[in-house]
């Protein structure tokens, strides 16, 4: 009887103990969550904040469309991302590849449509709706056939043009007043097939003009995130 009186009081010790680190645990737990929850809210609160610039790049994606003249805004968003030293990812959901800078009280993204250039505006209403980007603060850039190769032309707005992927995206939003900046890369011949000659590459004595013409327009694009678009127009128009 003695012996079972004392494993009664020495479960009635346990039970209390157990208890006790259960609800520190569970304390524990709580204010750990009410930290993330508080992180959460001021990171949200900081996002808002912040002016979000969103610079896109129309082109095709694929090996097989690499260094084509219709791939010229691809061209100059590998040069951002090599001047802001990030990579594109892969997102499915905005149907785009996107990477994102912090700088100071600005956030910029990078985004490559992936939807082929036809349907360029199913990606950009996505993207700038995920980012509640307003049009002013939204900048494209894309090739233009009635340029002459390796001009780049910064415009505060205007029409879709010819384009293709700029008339996607015009369908898309139902406006185009946001800036962009095009890149020349010369129409076609006479009597050649236009989608031919986009889709074509760069002949020889083309590529040094058109390198220079990547770099003018990345250049320029990163001048009116930190300048504005009127400064962009005067330092990068060639």
């Amino acid at each position: 009887m003695i012996s079972n009186n004392n494993t009664f009081t020495a479960k009635k010790k346990v039970l209390p103990v157990f208890l006790t680190v259960q609800a520190k645990n569970e304390k524990l737990w709580a204010a750990k969550v009410g930290k993330a929850h508080l992180r959460e809210k001021v990171f949200l609160g900081l996002e808002e904040k912040m002016e979000i610039y969103l610079i896109i790049g129309l082109g095709n994606p694929g090996e097989q469309y690499a260094h084509t003249r219709h791939n010229a805004g691809f061209e100059v968003m590998s040069r951002l991302e090599d001047r802001f030293g990030v990579k594109l990812k892969k997102k499915l959901l905005l149907q785009g590849a996107t990477a994102e800078i912090t700088d100071g009280e600005k956030k910029i993204v990078l985004c490559e449509p992936l939807t082929f250039m036809n349907r360029s505006g199913e990606c950009v209403k996505r993207v700038k709706a995920r980012f509640q980007v307003p049009d002013e603060r939204m900048l494209v850039i894309y090739d233009d056939i009635d340029l002459p190769p390796g001009k780049v032309r910064v415009r505060k707005n205007g029409g879709p043009g010819t384009h293709n992927g700029m008339r996607s995206i015009a369908e898309q939003l139902g406006e185009t007043n946001f800036p962009r900046i095009r890149v020349g890369t010369g129409d076609r011949p006479a009597g050649q097939d236009l989608a031919a000659w986009v889709l074509g590459h760069y002949a020889a004595e083309e590529k040094p003009m058109m390198e220079e013409a990547f770099d003018r327009a990345a250049n320029s694009a990163a001048i009116w995130v930190n300048e504005g678009i009127e400064k962009a127009m005067m330092k990068g128009n060639s």
